[in-house]
């Protein structure tokens, strides 16, 4: 059994690995000379095998890529860029004009300028590990966090200093933790979350160090390399930065290398899967396979280069609950305008300076109720159940031996095209858990039943229809909503026991009446105009924001509750 300690903003576990010098990101950041030459030949080999060595098939890939290149600086420059750009893929460009001689000399010319591309994206990319500023950023989120959420809970300067609301009753860290804990100890864990806030980030890296784990590696954009506060840390607490301009072979497949390589080093990983914030409202469906793979590539290098004695790589899905999103308004008509084309302009939510950044978290913490971390059951590079040993299991119970996945003549072998059949594979059966893990909240069931009652009265109207109607067509009897939110309750609650989603206490327990109080009280809390509120005089339900009550309803898509409406 876990032992947890008391500090005093609530309780944490004890760390998996206490002593820092046993962390693989931290003996990564040791060696990173070495490291980084280990990316730069293992990418260079790779895209050698991919163009075959032919001199032709070199200079078209450089070719290429210093095309885009170009049309990136001009068309999305950004202020994590580096500054000598324009003068490197000039000289690059001079470089190629040079290349002369037959078939072998000019693919040598060709690849020593490739050598040249591939090592600076491969220092561009590499992130840095530092204890001092990790121990420093650790303790600054616990308490930071801890006084942003007392600073919610009354009036006073003196509430900001209180220590008398515990932390960990507001953000709640539940599910699969003693799983993930143990499996940490003999294999690697690659973390799948979903995303729906800018804070996301922060929250995740707290619940990391809150659960005993050491830090893990993790991609983060390389535009919040611009943001002076975030690239203080985020370049030395192991964040390594992708940038998704850049779509040249020689950039994918050295980001591609990095990341493998950190997990063959042990390192825990951090993807988030949809690559970005859902603007939806709604749990992913469609992800981002990219650095997903790389996870694959990296489970087969432990096998072929240790057999069975090759560290496992283990997923786990993790799921965000909250009540509202700040940025919702603008998340949800960028959204429309992408489904809607010019139906909808987007708002402009962007967070590019400290202040602006700061100010953001201050609005969400000092505005949210209570938020949910939820750990999923922990499953292998296949979607097979893993038990507290790491063995995976068929679905009938018995072991499976994963090796073998990976076998061609009776031997591992590399296959691009079956590894990518697995990784989709691997994405469908995320979808499908962070469905499982979803932690229903009454917000989120007081928007669905909302919603869809109005729908149901016009079957005719496609969305972007019904988000147009007045605000006296989106009424609705409170008795008619009282009886639909109980009915889905009714649903849900059969649903989480079959296994196939979670409840927050209040959805689980509470009658019809008391769910929508709550519902409506913390949905939308922040937002100037609210998505649902309760017309007491009239005794109806309305909506001073219909899209917003669609980002919300989003939540609750892909369970099928909208036949019980």
């Amino acid at each position: 059994m876990t032992t947890k300690i008391h500090i005093s903003s609530g309780w944490l576990y004890e760390p998996v690995f206490p002593d820092y010098r046993d962390w693989p990101i931290y003996q990564m950041a040791r060696h990173q000379q070495e490291f980084i030459k280990k990316v730069r030949e293992q990418s260079l080999e790779s895209i050698d095998e991919l163009t075959k060595g032919n001199a032709g098939n070199i200079e078209d890939e450089l070719a290429k890529t210093l095309y885009l290149e170009r049309i990136r600086m001009k068309q999305t420059p950004w202020k994590a860029d580096k500054p000598d750009e324009r003068s490197f893929w000039s000289g690059v460009k001079k470089k190629m004009l040079r290349v002369n001689g037959e078939e072998a000399e000019a693919a040598e010319q060709y690849r020593k300028i490739l050598a040249k591309i591939v090592d600076r994206y491969a220092w561009e990319i590499a992130g840095k590990f530092e204890i001092n500023t990790y121990n420093f950023a650790k303790d600054i989120t616990t308490a930071g966090f801890a006084r942003l959420l007392n600073a919610s809970q009354g009036k006073g300067i003196s509430r900001f200093w209180s220590t008398r609301h515990n932390l960990h009753e507001k953000i709640r860290l539940q599910g699969e933790i003693e799983q993930v804990r143990e499996l940490s100890k003999i294999g690697t864990i690659v973390m799948v979350p979903t995303h729906f806030s800018n804070i996301d980030s922060l929250l995740i890296g707290w619940a990391i160090q809150s659960v005993g784990l050491p830090p893990f590696v993790y991609g983060a954009g390389l535009n919040l390399f611009g943001i002076r506060m975030l690239a203080y840390f985020m370049s030395r607490l192991g964040a390594y930065k992708v940038d998704r301009r850049k779509k040249n072979l020689p950039y994918l497949e050295t980001l591609k290398t990095y990341s493998t390589l950190a997990l063959t080093n042990g390192c825990n990983s951090l993807f988030f899967p949809g690559g970005t914030r859902s603007r939806s409202g709604a749990l992913e469906s469609k992800l981002k396979l990219g650095l997903l793979g790389t996870a694959l590539e990296a489970q087969r290098l432990n096998y072929f280069h240790r057999g069975d004695q090759g560290k496992k790589i283990f997923v786990v899905p993790v799921v965000f609950g909250y009540n509202f999103v700040l940025e919702a308004p603008g998340l949800i008509d960028e959204y429309l305008k992408r489904a809607g084309q010019q139906l909808y302009y987007r708002e402009n939510d962007d967070y590019s300076t400290s202040y602006k950044l700061l100010k953001f978290i201050l609005k969400f913490f000092t505005a949210s109720s209570e938020i949910s971390v939820s750990f999923g059951r922990c499953m292998d590079l296949f979607g097979n159940e893993v038990d507290k040993d790491g063995r995976s299991l068929a679905k009938d119970g018995r072991e499976v031996d994963i090796k073998k996945y990976f076998y061609s003549n009776g031997q591992i072998t590399t296959d691009r095209q079956r590894d990518s059949e697995y990784t989709i594979m691997l994405g469908d059966e995320i979808v499908k858990r962070f469905h499982q893990e979803n932690i229903v909240f009454s917000s989120h069931l007081v928007a669905f039943a909302a919603f869809e009652i109005i729908k149901k009265r016009y079957p005719k109207m496609d969305v972007y229809a019904l988000l147009r109607l007045p605000e006296e067509d989106e009424r609705i009897n409170y008795s008619e909503f009282a009886e639909v939110v109980g009915r889905l309750r009714e649903i849900l609650v059969e649903m989480k026991n079959n296994g196939k989603v979670k409840l927050h206490e209040n959805v689980k327990a509470g009658p019809a009446e008391e769910i929508i109080q709550v519902g409506i009280k913390n949905l939308g809390i922040y937002h100037a105009k609210r998505p649902l509120f309760h017309d007491k005089k009239e005794n109806e339900i309305g909506s001073a924001d219909f899209n917003l009550l669609y980002y919300y309803h989003n939540r609750l898509e892909g369970y099928g509750l909208e036949k019980y409406v």
